[in-house]
């Protein structure tokens, strides 16, 4: 799945959680990161943690984003996180989740164990897109 991102700007991963399939997301978001100004890898929908490994490691971006639909980005996004944070070239990596992050009630809490294991920001609710706006302006390039 591995493509060439060589360019002048910045690179993300555009990626969901092994049993998030919805497609929606990932299209617009890509879109959204290049008028942006990023190259853009997107894994598509159900990407097995191993294979988000495998892609980062192999194309090292700027930042990864991982976008979630089905309310069990929490649960799917602490076991991906985990995994980012194992491989020591991408520790630094800014990572970042959005979308519907649970079911029912957790927000706060939910967001705070999503940060304390090793995801740079998370970004649900209204102001999640212009969040992740502002993150993007401070990509080195």
């Amino acid at each position: 799945m591995s493509q060439d991102l060589s360019s002048s700007g910045p690179t993300a991963l555009l990626t969901t959680t092994a049993s998030d399939a919805h497609t929606w997301n990932l299209v617009f978001l890509q879109r959204w990161l290049e008028e942006s100004g990023l190259a853009v890898l997107n894994l598509g929908p159900c990407p097995p943690v191993g294979l988000v490994i495998a892609e980062a490691t192999s194309v090292v971006p700027n930042l990864i984003v991982v976008s979630t639909v089905n309310g069990h980005g929490v649960n799917d996004g602490l076991q991906l996180i985990r995994a980012l944070r194992a491989v020591p070239s991408l520790r630094a990596t800014r990572v970042v989740i959005g979308g519907k992050l649970g079911i029912g009630l957790g927000g706060r809490r939910y967001r705070e164990r999503l940060l304390s294991e090793g995801f740079s920001a998370v970004l649900d609710g209204e102001d999640g897109m212009s969040r992740l706006q502002t993150l993007l302006a401070t990509l080195v390039v």
